[in-house]
């Protein structure tokens, strides 16, 4: 059978499940919602999709939809992830799954008892990187006692990561913060127990903090130390350092080095080198076999009730 996806948001990020999804077997992308449609028209007539629209309620309409990907600006991720669940269909939701605790909760809240799959963009839970340090910690062949991650970018205009104006403000915190949050107590195998945030200054034009600071410590005793920035001029992107009892490891993406900065074939982990696909993939795969996929949004609840926390903290709360 294929799986028939409407998929919403036609961006940077968008265009990268697109070209992920073609290289998945029995997949189809039969409709396509963008903001503009002019825009959304010319993605979809590059990948060969039928259907276009500037309104994801016209996509879920489509009674042959059978799973929807929204890549759509993170304000709209709870209330979209709602509306797919209510009209029958499986949701995968880019990261993040909400901006506040209570909306997190109220998708969870849906997705259960719905029969329905409902996952999270996590991306570094499928990374082959992370992959590969997660199977030694499964296997008892080395354990987290602290991470230190780096999370730069340049933005100091409201641009995407093709270097288009933004229709939406992007977040630290409830962004760029989750894909750390989750990923530190996933690889720890414990929960959360303890955080800590502090933030610079509010950028007059944007609204929300450049730079950022968080502690957090697992039950376990694991520690992370997270540093963002939207001031930090190259290199981009996130760089996580694993310290361990038998070895120290740094993740560059989908590139892994040890601690001597060795290069560490990672290439044989999984099917593919792209986090993206390989998300993908287990979103499709837990549809056809009827179970949980990894990143689930109830698996990944707790990360949104520390990003609560530390939201409430800033705040002065």
């Amino acid at each position: 059978m294929t799986i028939k996806v409407a998929l919403a948001g036609a961006g940077a990020f968008g265009t990268k499940h697109l070209d992920a999804i073609k290289t998945i077997g029995d997949v189809q992308v039969v409709s396509l919602v963008g903001r503009e449609l002019a825009k959304t028209q010319e993605v979809a007539t590059r990948y060969g999709i039928a259907h276009v629209t500037t309104d994801l309620a016209d996509s879920l309409a489509i009674r042959e939809v059978d799973a929807v990907i929204l890549c759509t600006p993170t304000q709209m991720h709870a209330a979209q992830s709602i509306a797919c669940l209510k009209a029958g269909k499986h949701v995968q939701v880019e990261i993040p799954l909400a901006d506040s605790w209570a909306d997190a909760q109220a998708v969870v809240d849906l997705a259960r008892g719905s029969g329905k799959v409902a996952m999270c963009g996590h991306t570094r839970r499928f990374n082959p990187s992370h992959q590969w340090v997660r199977r030694r910690i499964v296997a008892g062949e080395f354990n987290i006692q602290q991470m230190d991650v780096q999370t730069f970018f340049f933005r100091r205009t409201n641009m995407n990561a093709l270097g288009q104006p933004r229709s939406w403000t992007d977040h630290l915190l409830w962004h760029h913060a989750a894909h750390t949050v989750d990923l530190f107590a996933y690889q720890a195998r414990s929960p959360i127990v303890a955080a800590h945030a502090m933030q610079g200054p509010i950028h007059p034009t944007l609204g929300i903090a450049m730079d950022m600071s968080i502690q957090l410590k697992t039950a376990s005793g694991a520690l992370c130390t997270l540093s963002l920035s939207f001031n930090n001029d190259g290199p981009l992107g996130t760089f996580f350092r694993y310290i361990g009892d038998t070895g120290t490891y740094i993740a560059r993406y989908d590139d892994l080095f040890n601690g001597k900065d060795e290069r560490i074939d990672v290439s044989q982990v999984d099917v593919s080198m792209n986090g993206i696909e390989l998300q993908d993939r287990e979103f499709f795969s837990a549809i056809r076999e009827g179970r949980e996929p990894n990143a689930s949004v109830a698996q990944v609840l707790p990360c949104y009730q520390v990003l609560h926390d530390l939201d409430r903290q800033l705040a002065g709360a």
